[in-house]
This record gives structure tokens, C-alpha cells and sequence, in this order.
């Protein structure tokens, strides 16, 4: 069953992510993820105002996802945006 990583980042200088930015498709790409959304313009249609940078990946399976979110790759990509933006990110099965 599919599963979808959802990431919502504050980062009051984007420009500063520009290295993290670099190096996470290729990490993505290599567990087999799928990109479906990114940045883009966020429309609010219920609750509070969001105006975080959206970010939604699609992976073969909740397991593949906790497999890129832990690997050393993308544990190393984490420590180049620390201190510079915010990331929460949750990780959900989807439907077949």
C-alpha cells in the first residue's frame, strides 16, 4: 500500500536551504520515492492560515518511508538545514 510523507517547513530564508535542497531528491529518489507536490501556492479552505512551504512524497509502503527517513543519506541531509528552517513531517498509509 502506498504511503505519503507530508512535510510542512517554515524557513524564514529560503535561500538558505538551497544545500539540503541539493542533495534530498537524489536520497528520495533512491528509496523510491515520488515527489507529488512541492512549494507551490497553499490555499487555506479550513482552520488557520498556512503559510509553511508544503512538501508531499509518495513511497511504495509506510516502511519504505521510515527506510529514507532514517537512512544515514538523509540523516546527514538534516544537519544542512538545522538552524535554518523548521521541518515537520509525518508519514501516512495511503489507500488502494
Amino acid at each position: 500500500m502506498p504511503a505519503y510523507v507530508i512535510i510542512r517547513i517554515q524557513a524564514p530564508e529560503p535561500e538558505r536551504l538551497k544545500e539540503y535542497q541539493s542533495v534530498a531528491p537524489a536520497i528520495i529518489d533512491k528509496y523510491r520515492g515520488k515527489i507529488l507536490a512541492r512549494g507551490g501556492e497553499v490555499l487555506s479552505l479550513e482552520g488557520p492560515e498556512e503559510n509553511r512551504r508544503i512538501v508531499i512524497i509518495e513511497f511504495d509502503s509506510l516502511d519504505a518511508a521510515q527506510l529514507f527517513y532514517h537512512s544515514g543519506e538523509y540523516q546527514a541531509a538534516i544537519e544542512l538545514r538545522k538552524g535554518i528552517a523548521e521541518f515537520e513531517m509525518i508519514a501516512v498509509d495511503g489507500i488502494r
